[in-house]
């Protein structure tokens, strides 16, 4: 088959390409700008053009086209194959038609989706299992990629909540980490959120079975009677203080996600002691407290790059990251990630921005979501609102707080920095890159 992939560089389309790429089909794709992800897959060997979106990057003869749930119904390229009559799924529809077809791990939640799947995934190998695994994140251990084809029935993937896109699994297993508030501008409130939950655990095969956290009070209250094989796991289990001593990441989130592959390989019949030994060797993944050196103007620096972009993902971590540099001066480089998101849990940013254990906060411009944003939103929220009401009523035990526009960190930090600090570079957005230009040289 001819496979065109209309929005290629987003970390989850991205990983289905490289599966169709594996199992031998011809695979094409587009996107708007060039990243280390399109560079990768060029690499591989796919055609991707790069800038916009055009009906001429439709390859003669496709027989299917994928796209990202960003590409909005206008996009030449989808317009075009619909009119053609040729095949259109979206991202969430095709990796559908996948987990009808394998033994199916999804992994739900409102955080630690890409943890806990990998996790699972590396489990899997370790238990000899041969696993295609398909996560929002790249591991060492899968040739820096976001995707491993494996030759038997078994498929992780992360079941993500955003659009209901996790109406389109049905799985064997579906692990439930936690539910908050997320998404405001598509659920518009948590009851909504907690009803499509209960819709999408009704996809479970009847001889399936439901992972899940107990200490998350709305899961509780949701699912405790919707499920009859439900396996719980609780940071009250005895294996809790073992996963404590011997993970190499940091953070009670993190012991939380290591129960969680726990529980599912004791429901494949995985003995715990590969179990253990699989998650004692989990080094991270790309972008989740990956830890890199750096220097700048001769001295020495962490830089930590994260791609928390939730409130509680951003109290979590920055916990973790005390817990981890006790007597480290630590500062946050904070990108908020959609104007959306940013206007409906405003609230909770100043809340968690106060009380955060860091020593200084730089808060940047919101990362603008092409096709996700209201002009209305856009117009009510900003980065310098929000650190004005975060500075309103900071205590004198707060962290320093202020507003920078991007272009002008990399100057602040060359001109303010000691050395030794620990730098964490935090959001879901382009500020990536600034991970990448503090961490690829010598910085003068």
């Amino acid at each position: 088959m001819k496979i065109h992939f209309i929005g290629i560089g987003g970390i989850g389309v991205s990983a289905l390409a490289q599966y169709y790429l594996v199992k031998g089909h011809q695979v094409s794709g587009s996107d708007l700008v060039s990243s280390e992800i399109t560079k990768a897959l060029k690499k591989l060997g796919m055609k991707i053009a790069i800038g916009k979106h055009k009906k001429d990057n439709l390859p003669k003869d496709v027989n299917l086209v994928i796209y990202s749930l960003a590409i909005q119904k206008t996009n030449p390229e989808l317009k075009t194959a619909r009119k053609k009559r040729i095949k259109c799924l979206s991202y969430p529809q095709a990796l559908g038609e996948l987990t009808k077809k394998h033994f199916t791990i999804a992994v739900s939640g409102t955080h630690g989706k890409s943890t806990t799947a990998s996790m699972i995934g590396l489990l899997l190998v370790r238990a000899g299992f041969d696993p295609t695994v398909i996560v929002g994140t790249k591991l060492k251990e899968f040739g820096n990629s976001n995707c491993r084809v494996g030759k038997s029935k078994y498929l992780v993937i992360e079941a993500d909540e955003h659009s209901a896109s996790f109406l389109n699994y049905w799985p064997k297993i579906i692990v439930l980490t936690n539910i908050e508030k997320e998404h405001l501008d598509y659920y518009k409130n948590l009851n909504n959120i907690l009803k499509t939950y209960k819709k999408y655990i009704g996809h479970l095969l009847k001889d399936g079975c439901l992972v899940v956290n107990k200490d998350d009070k709305n899961i509780y209250r949701t699912i405790s009677t919707v499920v009859k094989n439900v396996l719980w796991y609780s940071l009250k289990n005895k294996e809790s203080e073992k996963l404590r001593k011997i993970l190499k990441i940091p953070g009670e989130h993190n012991v939380y996600n290591a129960l969680a592959a726990l529980a599912v390989g004791r429901v494949l019949k995985i003995p715990d002691k590969i179990s253990f030994k699989a998650l004692s060797e989990y080094k991270g993944s790309w972008r989740r407290f990956e830890e890199k050196q750096s220097t700048i103007n001769n001295k020495r620096l962490t830089i930590i790059s994260d791609y928390a972009h939730h409130p509680t993902e951003i109290k979590v971590t920055l916990k973790a990251a005390r817990e981890k540099f006790p007597k480290k001066k630590i500062w946050c480089i904070f990108q908020p990630h959609q104007y959306q998101r940013t206007y409906y849990l405003f609230n909770d940013f100043v809340k968690v921005f106060k009380e955060v254990p860091v020593d200084k906060v730089i808060i940047t411009d919101i990362y603008d979501v092409a096709g996700r944003e209201k002009k209305k939103i856009k117009e009510k929220v900003n980065s310098k609102k929000l650190v004005r009401v975060i500075c309103k009523s900071l205590t004198s035990t707060a962290p320093a707080i202020i507003y920078l526009a991007k272009g002008r960190i990399v100057e602040y930090l060359k001109k303010n920095l000691k050395g030794g600090e620990v730098v964490i570079i935090m959001g879901a957005g382009d500020i990536y890159n600034m991970t990448l230009r503090l961490t690829k040289n010598k910085m003068k």
